[in-house]
């Protein structure tokens, strides 16, 4: 398990497509803030706004009433979010492989595939209405 010196920061937004583009602003101002360069940008950005847009249309059924959780902690070599939605969860182990020929044409069913590509590791939790995705920011 990943121990964290930093206490987790917190934001919490309704369940709006909308309000992507503050988790964009989010992931920007941390990437600032700890020094983050391109080669882990584009992998955390496109993971987070995945697991909030997972969170908003699968989790919370985009009902404006509900909302959604994403913390943040770092250290030097490692950066955690969290997206925690109020949906009851879902089976992350039974989900159709995207890259199968069969679901390649599908609009959707890619957004773990992502997650669990671009991010260092990938845990879900809560019966799966919550997910933690950690990105290893050192060379080792």
């Amino acid at each position: 398990m990943l121990i964290m010196a930093e206490e987790e920061k917190k934001i919490r937004i309704t369940s709006q497509s909308e309000n992507i583009a503050l988790v964009e602003k989010l992931v920007n101002a941390i990437c600032e803030t700890y020094n983050i360069g391109e080669d882990h940008y584009g992998n955390i950005l496109v993971a987070i706004t995945e697991a909030v847009n997972n969170a908003i249309q699968h989790g919370n059924k985009a009902n404006p009433n509900k909302n959604i959780d994403i913390g943040y902690l770092s250290d030097k070599d490692h950066l955690r979010f969290s997206v925690k939605d109020e949906g009851d969860g879902f089976n992350y182990d039974q989900l159709p492989d995207p890259t199968n020929p069969e679901n390649i044409e599908k609009p959707n069913g890619r957004g773990v595939f992502l997650m669990k590509h671009l991010a260092d590791h990938v845990e879900f939790e809560d019966n799966g209405s919550k997910v933690v995705l950690d990105f290893k920011l050192s060379a080792n």
